[in-house]
């Protein structure tokens, strides 16, 4: 299954508006970003959350209930509540270590179901959520679509023996590929990934994650830069090895008049105790530019615009990205972004025209691509304004939603008419 052989989404009728369950087990849309376990699932399943609901829709999240504090039902705006399911322990977890719990999982969305009444479709978001909700699914009659945010084949290669997820999960995602009606894949190299697994070349389609452009845009306040350093360089996500963050940092070397913040990870009074943020300022200390790296921690998601503004450049350098939410903030402010070439960063990142994309865990071509724009504004304000048409004419969350929307009718009518041929 090539990107060119995916089958296309083809535009259909609204009809009435629908009652939606969508399933992230470990992603609350309620969550503070930036910790290990919290960043562009999180922001996926609110944002696509909201915008179905703006189009009619009554949509109810399903997540895990991590903390004794939380309500058994919340709500994230008009239009949608959050369910908080009570699976394992009311405390935090790390993902790797919810599979066990899923069994209950399950059976709290079927029984839930069973009582309050079924919703018209689920779309569950990550592998462990689509094993909970297709043993739901299947027990209640339900139609249901299935994103994987991440792809366990991708997480081994690239992390070998450092990968903690569980051993069953390549097999639980293609069990959860085949028994779904219909993939939401979030861009081309995952639907490539997927043929790799061998599944069915008719059940994708391509729907990439969207940004708010409404939040995220060029005009606005900007951070404080408060430094005596000529630019800005920015890394913004969670704080984990694989977002690159050492690259960033080697390549700084190669960048005297800059500085670099890396926000994300935990709050900023704790910062000094965590594991990566140690190693980071080692690599940072021998690198000689420990003086021009800062650690902001977490950030707040209404401070997250005005940080982006701040930047000259947005640096996304991770070893491997199943989407990439960052790239798509940055350049709907109006911020050039120097990329890896991996996931779906292909598909977002125009190289040469929004920013430019290099080899990932090359710091030579990392350094050399970030110098290129801070040696030329003009360069750098082109890509911005181009980024931001980009978004705009592509990515915003309307219509995401929209394309979203037609895979759920065309999973419907199937329904429908396989009902029909019986």
């Amino acid at each position: 299954m090539t990107p060119t052989t995916a089958r296309p989404i083809r535009s259909r009728h609204r009809i009435r508006p629908m009652s939606l369950a969508l399933v992230s087990e470990h992603a609350s849309p309620l969550a503070t970003l930036g910790g290990v376990d919290a960043g562009g699932q999180n922001v996926h399943v609110a944002c696509l959350a909201g915008a179905l609901a703006d189009r009619g829709h009554r949509v109810t999240v399903y997540t895990r209930r991590d903390s004794r504090d939380l309500p058994a039902v919340g709500r994230l705006r008009p239009g949608v509540v959050v369910h908080h399911v009570p699976a394992g322990p009311p405390e935090q977890l790390p993902k790797d270590e919810l599979l066990p719990h899923m069994r209950e999982f399950s059976y709290h969305l079927m029984y839930h179901w069973q009582a309050t009444g079924p919703p018209d479709l689920v779309h569950s978001h990550f592998w462990m959520s689509g094993l909970a909700s297709l043993a739901a699914a299947r027990e209640c009659g339900l139609p249901m679509l299935h994103t994987y945010h991440a792809l366990g084949t991708v997480k081994r290669r690239h992390q070998g023996a450092a990968d903690t997820s569980p051993p069953a999960r390549i097999g639980c995602e293609r069990e959860v590929g085949f028994g779904c009606d219909r993939i939401v894949a979030t861009c081309r190299d995952e639907v490539t990934e997927l043929a790799r697994m061998g599944l069915p070349e008719n059940k994708a389609d391509v729907v990439p994650c969207g940004v708010d452009t409404e939040r995220f845009r060029p005009d606005g306040p900007l951070a404080e830069r408060g430094t005596a350093h000529r630019h800005r360089l920015l890394q913004l996500g969670r704080l984990v090895p694989r977002k690159g963050a050492a690259v960033s940092i080697a390549a700084l070397a190669h960048l005297p008049e800059a500085e670099l913040l890396i926000a994300g990870g935990p709050p900023s009074d704790v910062l000094d105790g965590d594991p990566e943020v140690r190693r980071l300022r080692a690599i940072a200390r021998e690198a000689g530019v420990l003086d021009r790296v800062r650690f902001v921690g977490a950030v707040p998601c209404d401070q997250v615009p005005a940080l982006l503004r701040s930047a000259d450049v947005v640096l996304c350098p991770a070893d491997y990205e199943p989407f990439g939410i960052v790239p798509l903030e940055a350049m709907a402010c109006g911020r050039p972004v120097v990329a890896s070439a991996v996931g779906g960063q292909q598909d977002t990142v125009a190289d040469r025209e929004t920013g430019r994309l290099v080899p990932p865990g090359d710091v030579l071509a990392l350094a050399s691509a970030t110098a290129e724009l801070l040696a030329d504004d003009t360069v750098c304000q082109a890509y911005g304004t181009a980024g931001r048409r980009r978004v705009l004419t592509r990515y915003a969350w309307s219509q995401v939603a929209a394309a979203t929307e037609r895979s759920y009718r065309s999973v419907l009518a199937g329904r429908l008419v396989a009902a029909g041929t019986t």
